[in-house]
């Protein structure tokens, strides 16, 4: 019946009650009050405490905590004083808050310019082949691919419409990158949103498609305000969201320089193109997670923009298994778009780039609120020096 009381109550009151019972109080007031070496022996002596030990030893282990419980003395008090002891951490768990542990990096891959042209490197079909397997060996089960239907029919990227539908086999989605990538700053607001309803009827119904739209070029209107409102008031109309990113290192440019190069007959290192690669991601992941929390006092689950490319291809998977060695965890695009930052529209003097830089720009954060190889000059460098093994011109 005592233990059964006992375990109704709060972990409050089992201390206080574990002790009050039987005069337990004043009793473990005085046995604290002795030098600790002398605390053991007494505890045990007091009402025949050395007797009962042995006498509960004799019972069969079944019997044991129902015969604690029946005896007098010191046997019943002990039970007692072990539970209140045990019940004591619950109970300053009630009553201490607990300081909230970090929480993860989190971080989408996403792929724009689907179906892309010709690489410096692989055929289209060789592109796709290689994308799915290494993002199925690096275990990211869900990427988002940004599509440009009216690049389909171009002759040069036959059997696009079929690529795109087996990245959608391998449990990726597909989102509105409008349909010939136009820039707004260059379009009438009519006419952008006239482009995103065509890549929207031919989206719309298929297998993985997500109600997102990325802005080609990351351009949302620049510093023409009704035209950026007006595109965003268009989205709301259509149901789409904005498929914005928070992370960007201008993967576009590498690619570029590397079809450059294999044109013109250079040599292409490309052990140091990896690496170039893989720490140019890494870093602008950890750039913006930084600048995110300075913004947000959180981070956020980011979403990184990558193109669908041969570098990607060749090397996504050494770039994820260096982003998980920084801390990262890599989610889908389903989780990252879900974050509370996707409901943000920040008010900057110019619509354009990352969603990062555009909060810490609205918060009065001062510049580069980029990550400093979006600065292409320095790019260029970087891949001149590193990946051609060519001396920059002084």
């Amino acid at each position: 019946m005592w233990l059964e009381r006992l375990l109704l109550m709060t972990p409050r009151q089992r201390l206080s009650t574990s002790l009050e019972t039987n005069g337990v109080g004043a009793w473990l007031g005085r046995l604290l009050l002795m030098p600790s070496r002398h605390r053991l022996s007494t505890s045990l002596e007091t009402n025949g405490g050395w007797v009962w030990p042995v006498r509960l030893l004799r019972v069969p282990p079944r019997q044991r905590l129902s015969t604690s419980l029946e005896m007098s003395g010191v046997g019943v008090w002990l039970v007692r004083l072990l539970l209140a002891f045990l019940l004591l951490p619950l109970a300053a768990c009630a009553t201490v808050p607990s300081e909230a542990p970090q929480a993860t990096k989190r971080i989408a891959l996403t792929f724009d310019d689907v179906p892309r042209g010709p690489g410096a490197f692989l055929t289209q079909e060789e592109r796709t082949d290689r994308l799915i397997a290494a993002l199925k060996g690096a275990r990211v089960r869900q990427a988002a691919f940004f599509v440009n239907p009216g690049n389909i029919a171009d002759p040069g990227r036959a059997g696009a419409e079929a690529r795109i539908a087996r990245y959608v086999r391998a449990g990726h989605v597909l989102a509105n990158h409008s349909f010939t990538h136009p820039h707004l700053n260059a379009t009438s607001a009519a006419d952008y949103l006239a482009n995103i309803d065509q890549a929207e009827a031919w989206l719309k119904g298929r297998e993985g498609r997500r109600p997102w739209f990325r802005f080609p070029f990351l351009d949302e209107g620049g510093a023409d305000k009704i035209k950026r409102d007006a595109i965003r008031a268009g989205l709301a109309q259509r149901g789409l969201k904005n498929g914005y990113v928070t992370v960007d290192a201008s993967d576009w440019n590498m690619e570029a320089l590397a079809i450059e190069a294999k044109a013109a007959g250079k040599t292409i290192d490309m052990d140091a193109l990896r690496d170039l690669y893989v720490e140019s991601h890494v870093q602008a992941a950890e750039f913006y997670d930084g600048l995110a929390r300075r913004t947000l006092s959180r981070s956020p689950a980011h979403v990184m923009l990558l193109h669908e490319t041969d570098l990607a291809a060749f090397w996504i998977d050494d770039m994820v298994a260096a982003l998980r060695r920084a801390g990262w965890e890599i989610v889908s695009a389903d989780e990252a778009f879900a974050d509370p930052v996707s409901a943000l529209m920040p008010d900057v003097p110019s619509a354009q780039g990352t969603l990062t830089e555009a909060l810490a720009w609205e918060k009065g954060l001062p510049a580069p609120r980029w990550y400093e190889r979006n600065t292409i000059s320095l790019a260029n460098r970087l891949f001149a020096t590193r990946v051609l093994k060519e001396t920059p011109a002084q």
